[in-house]
This record gives structure tokens, sequence and C-alpha cells, in this order.
């Protein structure tokens, strides 16, 4: 009998929850859900009797460390600073471990460690970072295969509401951790474009508002996501000009995040006294106005639009003009903007999520220039059975049984899913699960 430790019970471990339950009566295992919302456990394990609930504090050794000893393999959903927690006891307890987060400073340092105790730690085995490795590798691999050469590869990503649960003017709403709004774009990005690096700040992230066509969706813009360059050495493309992993979203909402991210409402390093606040209030002393008369005209000029703009509409949208009072006591901007995004923003109990995933890839066969695009779109059923979920959680659930049930040989080290032995069972079963791609060639 195998135990498997599930670390993290929120919104996109509903699938993954699901999947090794429904594989635990034929296979012996106990699956044990840690969190520390007992109703969040008892939501997705839904009185299985192979599921096993654990409240704990994470980061109580007293209380973590026990469940890590017990499990044969570790799969966790926490947020990605909390990984190292459980890591640490992997390593104790010679256990491999799974995560849907990118490779942390961290975790780095535990290579030569992890490395000498035979153990996996496979990273970044989510929807992206995850899916995106795994679908992007099988192609390159399969163009180095007929001796093509890569010289440009795109890779787009977001995760959206679908277009039947849209109504609202910035054309999304949270299906997955929310503070990732907050921060996004936050270090800035980094990638390479025809031969040159280049090196986009924070708040320039949302400026250009590029595009991209999505048969059935139209036009969807993106922003350039974290730091590409590190994984051109992990995709074996020595000789690639254009190299690009950005984050979709529909183009009215990179005018509005842009917008505020200029006025300075997305920073967490600042300090607020709310007590006798508005939302308007706040917005004038972040942007200095004296008269909230003229509030939306004001931060029009300060952002250089026209007060009908699209901007200052979908500001009005939030309220962030109106005399809204705001709860009592000290917080960062970011925090108070994202109080009010979690009221604007959430879904309804049944409204749909989407996800879409599109690889762009150029490259050159027998002396003739060849364009490559891969194209998965997929849906939620609703906002507990999201797409998000489905294809965050999916892949970790698969690689957990597979491992478990020796049809994988978990590789040694700290690894994110780019080697064959592990994305080709793992794409086919999760083509299975109606998680597949659209191949284009022209």
């Amino acid at each position: 009998m195998h135990t498997i430790l599930v670390a993290g019970a929120g919104k996109s471990s509903t699938y993954l929850i699901q999947y090794l339950l429904s594989h635990a009566a034929q296979n012996k295992w106990k699956v044990i859900v840690a969190d520390g919302d007992a109703n969040a456990i008892a939501e997705k394990t839904d009185n299985s009797p192979y599921a096993e609930a654990a409240v704990i504090d994470i980061t109580n050794i007293a209380q973590r460390e026990p469940l890590v000893k017990r499990a044969d393999i570790v799969i966790s959903l926490m947020p990605p600073h909390l990984h190292i927690h459980l890591a640490k006891d992997c390593l104790v307890h010679k256990k491999n471990l799974i995560t849907s987060s990118y490779v942390s400073d961290e975790l780095k340092l535990m290579k030569k460690e992890v490395e000498e105790a035979g153990l996996m730690f496979m990273c970044e085995m989510g929807l992206d970072p995850g899916i995106d490795h795994m679908t992007a590798n099988k192609i390159i691999h399969s163009i180095h295969r007929v001796a093509g050469s890569i010289y440009s590869f795109k890779s787009y990503c977001g995760g959206l509401i679908a277009p039947e649960s849209d109504n609202n003017p910035w054309h999304y709403k949270f299906s997955w951790n929310p503070k990732n709004i907050i921060t996004a774009g936050l270090g800035g990005a980094k990638y390479l474009s025809n031969g040159k690096e280049v090196e986009v700040p924070y708040e320039k992230i949302f400026e250009n508002n590029k595009k991209i066509k999505v048969d059935g969706l139209g036009s969807l813009a993106y922003y350039p996501n974290r730091d590409s360059l590190k994984y051109l050495e992990m995709y074996d493309i020595p000789d690639i000009k254009t190299f690009l992993r950005a984050t979709l979203r529909y183009p009215s909402f990179c005018v509005g995040w842009e917008a505020l991210i200029l006025l300075g409402l997305t920073t967490n390093e600042d300090s607020f006294d709310k007590k006798g606040q508005t939302l308007a209030s706040w917005v004038m002393a972040k942007t200095g106005c004296t008269d909230k008369n003229t509030l939306p005209e004001f931060v029009a000029q300060k952002l250089g639009v026209e007060v009908n703009s699209t901007a200052i509409e979908l500001m009005s949208w939030l309220g962030l003009f109106d005399e809204l009072p705001l709860k009592p006591g000290t917080a960062a901007s970011g925090e108070i903007l994202l109080d009010l995004l979690l009221e604007k923003w959430s879904m309804a109990s049944a409204e749909k999520d989407m996800v879409v995933m599109q690889h762009e890839i150029e490259y050159m066969h027998k002396g003739r220039k060849t364009k490559l695009t891969s194209t998965m779109v997929i849906k939620g059923e609703n906002r507990e059975l999201s797409a998000m979920a489905k294809t965050v959680g999916m892949p970790m659930g698969i690689l957990a049984r597979m491992v478990l049930n020796k049809k994988i040989v978990p590789p040694v080290g700290i690894h994110i899913p780019n080697m064959q032995s592990v994305y080709r069972p793992v794409l086919a079963e999760l083509e299975s699960y109606g998680i597949e791609f659209k191949d284009e060639i022209e």
C-alpha cells in the first residue's frame, strides 16, 4: 500500500485530488490531504474512504514532518515560498517531490544533496510552467529528429474567463491564486528577439499590448513572462534567434493594468491608513489629486489619455473614483486593490474559466522556412471544476501515479519535465482527458 501526501487544498487541487482518489482503490493508496482549512479538505475529498484529512500549519515541523515520513511521494500545491519546508523533509526522509511552481533559488542550493540521495524533485509540473515545457520539448525534439533548425520560439499561455461567462469590461475573473495577479510582472521580464537580449522593467511590461490570433477567440494580448532566457539551455535550441515565453490576456486588461501600475495602485511597498478613507480618497492620495470632483479628469491627464478612454472606463467600473468606504486598518496599496478585485472579479459557481496555450515555432528544414502553430483551448465545467485546476493538477497526479506504479523511472535531481521519459507518457494520458493541442503548419 502506498501513501501520497498532497499539501494544499486550494483552487488548483480539485482535479488532482479527484484523480488520485479515483485510482486509490485499484492501487491500494492512502491519500493524505494537508491544509490549514478543514472545510477545503472536506470539499475536495468528499468523504472518500481512501482520503485522510490533516489540518496543519505547513510551517510547523512537528505537524508536517510525520506526514512526509509516512508518504511514499509528496505533491506540494502550497504557495511557492512554502515548498522549501516540504523539500527539506523530503530530503531527510528520502521522498520524491512534485510541485507546479518554478525552481526557486533555495531549491537550487539543494541540487547536490538531492542527487546524492537519489531523489526526484520535479518542479514546474503544472500548466505554465508544466504543460508548456512538455509540449514545447515534444515539438522541438520532433523537429530535431528531421534535422530542422529552429530560429524562433514563442510560447503563450493564459488563464481567462470563458466567453459565455465574460460579463465585465476587464474580460477577466479569478480562476487561480488571486495574489498572483497583483505580483504579475513584478520582477520585469527578459527574452530574446532577433538575436538580442531584451529586458523589460515592471512599469513597461503591459505597455506594448502586442497581440496574437487564436482560432475561435480572435485577438488576445500578451506580455512577456519573467525570465525566458533561463530556459534556453534546458530547451536545447542553440541556433535560436527569438525566444519568448508570454502570458495571455484580453487586450483591454493590459490597458487597464498598465494604468494601475503607473498610478502605483499595485505596489506592496507603501502603507496606507484606511480609517475613514474611501476608494476615491486612496486614489487621490496616490495620484496627488486635491479635488475629488475632478478625479477622473486628473487621473486621465496623469496617464496621458482621454477621460473617455478604455483605461478610465475600466478604473471607473472597479469603483476607483467612488466614495466606497475602506475597511479600517493599515494596508499596502496592492492589498487594498486585491480586496477590491476579489469582489469585482469573483466567479459565480456556475461560471466557466478558460485556459489558452499556444506555441509558435519557426524553423528551417531542407532550405525551406516552416512555421508550426500548436494551440490548446480548454474550458472549465464550473468554478470548482475549472480548466485551471484541471491543467495545473492533472500533470502532477499522472506523474505521481506513473512513478508509484513504476511506469516512469523518476529522473534523479531537481528537474523540469523536459525529458522524453516523462513528457511522452504524461502527455499521452492528458490527451485522454481532453487536454490536447491542434497543430497547423504553414
